[in-house]
């Protein structure tokens, strides 16, 4: 048994994320994540097998950066930008990963489509210090 950090977690769901999403390195994800990985997501089919299909079907484009990361016990949440998704709008999401020993094991999020500086009621970005 493995004792992981929340530091040593972060760090893995974040290789894993850059892995899947910005490389594509499907042999990577596998070892990432878990192949009984739970998906609580409502715009991704179960398992591993629905995100890694998901990804597949997305174009080359796609890309996730990574603003905020915080991580304690076995959970990480990531505050990140998708772009290149083939849709009119980034995506602003929210992922909470739980993992064991390692490995990604379970996923929730919330996605929002990213609002532009007229949309903005606050008037701030939902990403990053700047509209993009």
């Amino acid at each position: 048994m493995t004792l992981a950090t929340p530091a040593k977690n972060k760090a893995t769901v974040l290789e894993a994320f850059d892995a899947l999403f910005n490389k594509r390195d499907y042999e990577a994800a596998e070892r990432f994540w878990s192949p009984n990985y739970i998906q609580h997501s409502a715009h991704i089919g179960p398992g591993r097998d629905g995100l890694l299909g998901l990804t597949r079907a997305l174009p080359e484009t796609l890309r996730y950066e990574n603003h905020v990361a915080l991580a304690e016990g076995d959970f990480v949440i990531l505050h990140g930008r998708f772009s290149g998704h083939g849709l009119p709008r980034n995506w602003i999401v929210a992922d909470i990963v739980r993992l064991d020993e390692g490995v990604l094991v379970e996923h929730w999020d919330v996605i929002q489509d990213e609002a532009t500086e007229v949309e903005s009621k606050s008037g701030l970005p939902m990403f990053g210090a700047s509209f993009a």
